[in-house]
């Protein structure tokens, strides 16, 4: 892989939950937010879900190491703001609820 999307994730730390931050939101929820926003930057040709897997009180998101790779900046700290983090373990985007 070519960025290192751990350490992007981590310098916008201080943007985790920030919800009230982002302008123009598309949804009152936070997650609707970022599945709106995941969903316009990896549109699925094969109509995949989102969610991939659970775990406890963990939701995994459907997005390859590919797609993961091409998110920009400003798309992380949305992301941030709308509660999704990353596990670089299983190399997968995720919201804890």
């Amino acid at each position: 892989m070519n960025k290192d999307i751990e350490s992007l994730f981590n310098k916008y730390l201080g943007e985790y939950l920030q919800f009230e931050r982002i302008e123009n939101k598309p949804s009152n929820r936070s997650d609707l937010c970022a599945f709106i926003l995941l969903d316009k930057l990896f549109p699925s040709i094969n109509t995949k879900d989102i969610i991939s897997a659970t775990e406890h009180d963990t939701i995994y998101l459907n997005f390859s190491p590919n797609e993961i790779q091409t998110l920009t900046d400003e798309s992380i700290i949305y992301l941030m703001r709308c509660g999704v983090s990353f596990n670089s373990e299983y190399y997968s985007l995720y919201c804890n609820v």
